[in-house]
């Protein structure tokens, strides 16, 4: 089994249990050191797409799975990675029980962009669901979204 992190939609551990039920959730924890972003917006999706940049200012909260091989394909096609527009990076990720490799998807395009108001939502819930600190979950539902179409 591998270790992925995720810090969109799939951060939500029921979300991840539909996805990849073989892959169960391994805990949690901070990328130190990188910040979450969006872009892509011009890819046609309803918005730009979370993804994110190295900034040592910032952390980016992440949910850790134990990825069984027969979901990691699964996530690939899901993610997209197969056609180019996500690329996964395996980055060190703090925990309370000290720190651990982890592949996570980050996208292939332009920082930029704003994301739909319904695309936010999803990702501040997930974080919710994770039990991502209040803060946390604050500044993502205060992000600025496009306008509504």
């Amino acid at each position: 089994m591998a270790l992925y992190a995720a810090y969109g939609t799939n951060m939500d551990p029921g979300h991840m249990l539909q996805r990849c039920p073989s892959s169960p959730v391994a805990g949690t924890g901070w990328l130190p050191g990188w910040r979450l972003t969006f872009g892509g917006e011009d890819i046609g999706w309803d918005g730009a797409l979370a993804t994110v940049v190295e900034d040592p200012d910032s952390s980016v909260f992440v949910v850790l799975y134990d990825m069984a091989e027969s979901d990691e394909k699964t996530l690939d096609s899901w993610e997209g990675s197969d056609l180019g527009l996500y690329t996964k990076i395996r980055l060190r990720v703090h925990t309370l029980d000290g720190d651990v490799l982890a592949w996570l998807y980050a996208l292939q395009a332009y920082e930029g962009g704003l994301p739909s108001p319904r695309y936010l939502s999803v990702i501040a819930d997930a974080a919710e669901a994770a039990d991502a600190p209040a803060e946390y979950v604050n500044d993502i539902r205060n992000r600025p979204t496009r306008p509504a179409s």
